[in-house]
């Protein structure tokens, strides 16, 4: 937690610095308040924006194969209210969580995953996405895109308002445009990446089988990388949500990749597994 607090002052940090280079003291006022407002939009809309942007729809009991009853049993396990559930219609198998708080949460699943999953390996990811509500990543991943989204539309000022006025010249806007996204990119990266291994930890322990989400990652793995996911590739910057990498890239834990390596993943859960756990249901 304390280095994702770490993390979240620098991406804030980072939009005050874009910022004071554009406008000084002013634009440093300004790029906040800009931060401030993208923020609160997307703390009471981004479960909407965001499924709407997935191509979500609203999933029922009676339509669910035994989701929604699974999802509730887990859910109650973890202490939260039952989440609403929705269905993507797309082959490849994923899975993402938002909302802003457990009370408002969202669980959206694709129908390639209710195909190719075991009731096991399913129980796992969806036991992934509730560890996402309970520990709040769903607002933290929210506001990070936005804070990433606000970084990118400032540097992009800069080549149009008073970056070249402000002592830096046209090499230091055009490099200002270029580096601020990236630095931006890698700390949401950064706190992906933190914030997906902590899902697993408390996912395995919701579900009580830590090999349930170990066997569910390797298969993930595998499909994902031969499937596309259309509404993911058209939205690449909610990749992060989802359980793994829909993008067919970053394989490794590189500076901007968005999840740890499922390799890593899958070892830390074995190796829960292998310290005893009592199952679900």
């Amino acid at each position: 937690m304390m280095r994702t607090f770490m993390l979240m002052a620098a991406m804030t940090a980072l939009v005050g610095v874009v910022g004071l280079l554009i406008g000084g003291e002013t634009g440093l006022i300004l790029a906040l308040v800009l931060a401030a407002g993208m923020n609160l939009f997307a703390f009471w809309n981004s479960d909407k924006v965001v499924l709407r942007m997935q191509g979500a729809e609203p999933l029922t009991p009676a339509d669910s194969r035994g989701l929604y009853e699974m999802t509730e049993g887990l859910a109650a396990r973890a202490g939260l209210p039952m989440p609403a559930l929705w269905v993507i219609r797309s082959d490849q198998p994923n899975a993402f969580a938002t909302g802003r708080n457990p009370e408002n949460a969202a669980v959206a699943v694709t129908e390639g995953l209710l195909r190719s999953m075991s009731r096991e390996e399913v129980a796992g990811v969806i036991a992934h996405e509730l560890a996402h509500i309970k520990n709040r990543d769903t607002l933290l991943m929210t506001i990070t895109a936005t804070l990433a989204g606000a970084i990118s539309m400032l540097a992009n000022f800069a080549f149009f308002f008073g970056g070249r006025d402000r002592g830096i010249g046209l090499v230091g806007t055009l490099a200002l445009m270029i580096l601020s996204p990236l630095a931006a990119a890698l700390v949401q990266g950064a706190i992906s990446r933190t914030r997906e291994y902590e899902a697993d930890r408390v996912g395995a322990e919701i579900c009580g089988r830590p090999d349930w989400l170990a066997s569910a990652l390797e298969r993930l793995g595998v499909l994902s990388g031969r499937i596309d996911n259309i509404a993911a590739e058209k939205n690449p910057a909610m990749a992060h949500l989802y359980i793994v990498n829909p993008l067919h890239m970053m394989a490794h834990d590189s500076l901007f990749a968005t999840h740890p390596p499922i390799e890593k993943r899958v070892a830390a859960l074995r190796a829960m597994a292998r310290g005893g756990s009592g199952p679900w249901g």
